[in-house]
């Protein structure tokens, strides 16, 4: 990147603040609207006449105008967005929601002050029922404005803990603070126990337990080494590390978590646009049941009667339960998702992971780790240690693995005289012994070969693609490491799981097939795709949805971009490391393969609650609506305006108590 890059992201940075201080605005006018408005509907419901009778009270006649004063100011402020949208989709020719909440509060804003002016004999007192209904909806479109900016909320306070000044480690050795934008990629810096790391980068030296929950959403710490990727932001808890800076700006994973966001912000739900077009429905429905209603009473009945009647009809039409139904869900699925580290870039994408029936996995640093692990020891007991001390002062990943594991099993002998053979391996002097540590061409140099039982483990693990690695002491073979890429733990749990749900597992990778095969019997996949090039992958998901699959694929985002975007539903694991991933729908923070399961989870769960509540308001108003029309008036049925409006508000109630039990999914 070049020496613009920290200005070119501060840019940006104020760009995403626009964006998201756009969605901060609109909820922020829905919230005011709704508790000023949600202030006055208290003393219009209570002074209204049709409530008093319903509950038993009486209303004094001093408070005859408190309920068509107030209801009017509610109408006209509260009410105002809804005017002004409704006005919008019919010059677009397409109404939807805000007409229909237009229409519902417009007949009864002029019905009831007819009522209340005493012109044309009505007695249509819906002064609560308008000032309820605005309440209802400026609650939906409050709570779906404010769903779509808490994530970018969420980013925007990890950003101001960002340290202002980074410790950089200058040529004499020395740690001096420089401002942060300062910091140029190649840099080390130095991160204290308790400090922030104030750049993407990798651990150069150190050892320390991180805080990445801010990013993973994984509440645990976890340990970083030399070696391992670090992301700005999160926390060296318990000793210092240095960092070499390999990400500023726009390439760090907080600039691409942001460009997530803004797009999971831009797109749209297809149940929310279900529910759009199911308010379209419902409007001609209204307008329909209107026009017959009208048309009906004034044959069979008097004007009176008719207008009455319609006027409850489209007054019940409107749904109150369906301005709630997709923003209700959306805001609790969107604080679920997030507590667990998913990060929806496309709401679609989410919505189709219910129906995928094939999981593709890419093998390197997906379902293993994407590093060399011990993985298996031969020979004497002292054999990892030493080879561990041998190899102490060696920049090689497997030599780094090898200390690594040595470590965990206790303390590494002290060296000296520590010698790289180019080609061959390395050796070092420990207690008096010179210790070497190589392959087959050290074997050779040497001119010795380990006895039959060690040959025959070695060539084991060769065939499983692991790579080998004997210890000789003074010139003698005492064992044999032998180191592979390391499966994660979590994985054998997610694919038994994905199993489990009825979902067919695949592997991609581009080793050898062997090695393929070993490791996808080892995990029990379906099917292993093995030798792949990585331009090829896209090829692997065009062949499995030829068969028909619905298709996720996995990937660490590194080369998988074409197959994340040609499958189904592309979702990238591990944004810790890799979040510059425009082509994946869903990006797990966490390296964990889990959390594909959960994304599936939280898929069935939330779509299935927009349908609960899709078909409980849409029902409702199907089999309200005639009833307020008085097609039950032959067998002296007609359902009274308050009788309506109460079920209208239960219907409401329902709706939220069935979203709120979305929170009671487990992911994990």
């Amino acid at each position: 990147m070049d020496e613009h890059g920290n200005t070119a992201v501060a840019e940006a940075h104020a760009h995403h603040q626009h964006d998201h201080h756009g969605h901060g605005d609109h909820a922020a006018v829905f919230r005011d609207r709704f508790w000023l408005s949600l202030a006055l509907s208290v003393p219009t419901v209570a002074a209204s006449h049709m409530v008093a009778e319903l509950f038993g009270y009486h209303v004094p006649s001093w408070a005859g105008w408190v309920a068509p004063v107030l209801g009017t100011v509610v109408f006209l402020y509260g009410g105002w967005p809804f005017l002004t949208g409704a006005v919008s989709e019919l010059r677009g020719r397409q109404p939807g929601m805000m007409t229909l909440v237009a229409l519902a509060i417009g007949v009864a804003f002029v019905a009831s002050g007819l009522t209340t002016l005493g012109i044309g004999g009505l007695d249509l007192d819906f002064w609560w029922e308008l000032a309820l209904l605005v309440v209802i909806m400026l609650l939906g479109h409050w709570l779906e404005m404010r769903a779509l900016g808490q994530a970018s909320g969420a980013l925007e306070a990890l950003a101001e803990l960002l340290p202002d000044t980074a410790e950089r480690i200058s040529g004499d050795g020395e740690a001096r603070p420089v401002p942060f934008a300062d910091l140029r990629v190649g840099d080390t810096v130095l991160v204290r126990s308790g400090g922030r790391v104030p750049a993407d980068g990798t651990v150069a030296d150190g050892v320390a337990e991180v805080d990445e929950s801010m990013v993973t959403g994984e509440s645990r710490t976890v340990r970083r080494a030399a070696g391992d990727r670090v992301v700005a932001g999160t926390v060296a808890t318990d000793s210092a590390i240095r960092v070499r800076v390999e990400a500023i700006g726009e390439d760090t994973a907080l600039a691409g978590i942001q460009r997530l966001v803004a797009d999971a912000q831009s797109s749209r739900s297809r149940a929310q646009a279900l529910a759009d077009r199911a308010a379209a429905l419902l409007f001609w429905f209204a307008l329909a049941a209107g026009v017959v209603t009208f048309v009906a009473w004034m044959l069979i009945g008097d004007a009176t009667t008719a207008v009455e009647r319609t006027v409850t009809v489209l007054v019940i039409a409107c749904p109150h339960a369906l301005g709630l139904a997709i923003p209700l869900v959306i805001a609790i699925s969107t604080g679920i998702s997030a507590k667990a580290g998913i990060l929806v870039k496309d709401r679609l994408a989410l919505e189709r992971m219910r129906t995928v029936d094939a999981v593709l996995f890419d093998k390197t640093g997906t379902l293993t780790k994407g590093r060399p692990a011990v993985t298996e020891v031969s020979g004497a007991p002292e054999v990892l240690a030493l080879a561990a001390a041998a190899e102490r002062d060696s920049e090689h990943p497997l030599a780094r693995a090898i200390v690594e594991a040595a470590a965990e099993r206790g303390e590494i002998p002290a060296v000296r005289d520590f010698r790289s053979i180019t080609g061959r391996g390395v050796s070092a002097t420990v207690d008096g012994h010179e210790i070497a540590v190589g392959g087959p061409a050290l074997l050779r140099e040497r001119g010795v070969e380990p006895d039959a039982g060690l040959a025959r483990h070695t060539a084991e693990w060769a065939g499983r693609g692991a790579a080998v690695l004997h210890v000789l002491r003074d010139g003698a073979i005492i064992g044999a490491l032998a180191l592979a890429d390391e499966v994660r733990p979590e994985s054998r749990d997610a694919i038994g799981a994905l199993h489990a749900a009825g979902v067919e597992v695949v592997m991609i990778t581009g080793d050898a097939r062997n090695v393929a095969e070993s490791v996808g019997a080892d995990l029990g996949v379906d099917e292993v795709f093995a030798e792949v090039l990585p331009e090829d992958k896209d090829a692997a998901v065009a062949e499995l949805q030829g068969r028909g699959r619905r298709v996720a694929m996995v990937g660490d985002g590194v080369n998988d971009a074409p197959a994340l975007a040609r499958a189904d539903v592309g979702v990238a694991i591990g944004a810790g490391t890799d979040v510059a991933i425009e082509s994946a729908g869903v990006v797990l923070a966490s390296d964990d393969p889990r959390g594909v399961l959960a994304v599936r989870r939280l898929s069935v769960a939330s779509y299935r609650k927009m349908w609960q509540n899709l078909a409980w308001a849409t029902g409702y108003n199907v089999l309200s609506v005639p009833l307020a029309a008085g097609v039950l008036a032959p067998i002296g049925f007609v359902l009274p305006p308050a009788a309506g409006a109460i079920a209208m508000s239960l219907s409401t109630i329902v709706v939220a108590l069935n979203a709120q039990l979305l929170r009671r999914i487990r992911l994990r």
